[in-house]
């Protein structure tokens, strides 16, 4: 049985939030990463740097690697959407793009300088399934041909409901893919039409159940809360039927607007709802799927009990970075394609954004990275405890490394969050509170040297 409560948020509720969302509605990051990329310092990155960072990251996880592969083609424009794109609607380049993907791919294979095992393949967007199920199958076993797979490797693909077909569920499930990721967004139809991205319930229905059938064991639904146009009502009715169809998982995100980066969202700037309705919406959101079975998961994921992300984050084993929450957490992260980012742990780097000059770098046997960061012993200590943050909401610390980093945290912002009742504070760590969960972000932001001490001013969408 389906439990939703429609209910609108109570007058105190909105008081109590509206307070702290004046206080804490800021720019801030989303830390996929740390230091985020607005503050990598790229004019220390080298290719040949960046290489013997692989290779060290290599050897020092056993050999053992996760893969992203970007494709980032996608025949509409979905103008809510942050993700580095090309849209057209002509196929005939896909076999291109999957040459210079397995290209880069040897360059790699060389830098490591042993065979690698794959934990993990994940093809992002883009829309994956705007390329045909052969090239897909052409992809993966030029990937894995001269690559062994680990026990327990994970293959996940992102897809469009409306181009997912048969024929792709088919053959990725035969090549190993157990994982679907469908971006959803919002069922209703005035949001789907201002950010144009139509799928119909009967469409996202049909996909799932295809996918069940031939074997894959986690579906994701990403839904987006701050769309323009949105209501809370509305929400609560896309929240139902999604658990309709009771996906294995689902990322609830806030809608990042970022008008600088996207100019198509300077569209509909006037149907954006308030800050204060956001947050109404995420807490009609959240307290429906509690009802209903499932698990809060980190920032801004649920997942069933029976889900392997809930699983990791049971036993502690969860694990963010750029591709967002996993269970792999090899600490070494290679990203193939357009734009893509990849993160050796002490070091990361980023392919060139424009297709062609990604080509160009290829042509000449280099490595398509435009820039990227070393990591420095500071950098690690915090990018481990903005992880745990992340992950866990809570991490501890010795005074050791608070002497190797110079006590580097806002101390100010900590003693306020604690004021604030979001966190508890200690000489040996912090500890996120419930009430303090929707603040994790600006959590965060007060262990983040690298922002609090930095004079730029860097483009963040808001944190609330």
């Amino acid at each position: 049985m389906i439990i939703i409560r429609n209910k609108p948020p109570s007058p105190e509720f909105l008081c109590y939030m509206q307070d702290f969302i004046s206080k804490y509605n800021v720019p801030g990051p989303r830390y996929t990463s740390y230091p985020t990329v607005p503050h990598w310092h790229t004019e220390d990155h080298t290719e040949s740097r960046w290489k013997q960072a692989v290779s060290d990251g290599f050897w020092r996880n056993g050999k053992e690697i996760s893969l992203y592969i970007h494709l980032p083609f996608c025949e509409s424009l979905c103008t809510y959407c942050g993700c580095t794109t090309r849209i057209t609607q002509n196929h005939k380049i896909e076999s291109k793009y999957i040459t210079y993907l397995l290209k880069e791919w040897k360059l790699y294979l060389a830098t490591f300088g042993g065979q690698p095992i794959i934990r993990e393949i994940h093809l992002g967007g883009g829309t994956p399934t705007f390329f045909s199920a052969e090239n897909l199958k052409t992809l993966i076993d030029g990937l894995t041909y001269e690559a062994t797979l680990s026990d327990d490797f994970v293959f996940g693909f992102e897809g469009h409901p409306n181009n997912t077909t048969e024929e792709h569920l088919k053959t990725l499930a035969a090549l190993g893919f157990t994982r679907m990721s469908l971006g959803i967004q919002d069922f209703d139809q005035e949001v789907q039409k201002i950010i144009n991205r139509k799928q119909s319930f009967s469409q996202v229905k049909e996909v799932t159940a295809l996918a069940r059938t031939y074997g894959f064991t986690s579906v994701n639904y990403d839904l987006i809360y701050g769309l323009p146009k949105q209501t809370i009502s509305g929400i609560a009715q896309t929240i139902a039927q999604t658990i309709a169809l009771k996906p294995d998982r689902i990322a609830f995100y806030g809608y990042a607007h970022v008008p600088w980066v996207k100019a198509a969202q300077k569209s509909y700037e006037q149907y954006l709802p308030s800050p204060a309705q956001r947050q109404s919406m995420y807490a009609t959101g959240k307290k429906a799927l509690m009802a209903n079975g499932y698990h809060d998961i980190g920032m801004d994921h649920f997942a069933l009990p029976t889900d392997s992300l809930y699983e990791a984050f049971a036993t502690g084993k969860l694990h963010r970075n750029f591709m967002g929450y996993t269970t792999q957490d090899t600490n070494l992260l290679i990203g193939l394609g357009m734009s893509s980012i990849s993160d050796s742990w002490t070091a990361f780097s980023q392919n060139e954004k424009l297709l062609s000059r990604y080509y160009e770098r290829l042509d000449r046997n280099e490595l398509p990275i435009s820039r990227g960061h070393q990591l420095t012993t500071e950098d690690l200590i915090i990018r481990r405890h903005i992880l745990n943050l992340m992950c866990n909401f809570e991490t501890t610390w010795e005074v050791s490394e608070l002497l190797e980093i110079g006590f580097g945290f806002n101390t100010n912002l900590l003693a306020t969050l604690v004021t604030d009742g979001f966190i508890q504070w200690t000489d040996t760590g912090i500890k996120i509170n419930d009430a303090g969960k929707p603040f994790i972000r600006n959590i965060c932001m007060a262990l983040d040297a690298r922002l609090w001490r930095s004079s730029q001013q860097a483009s963040f969408s808001q944190t609330l």
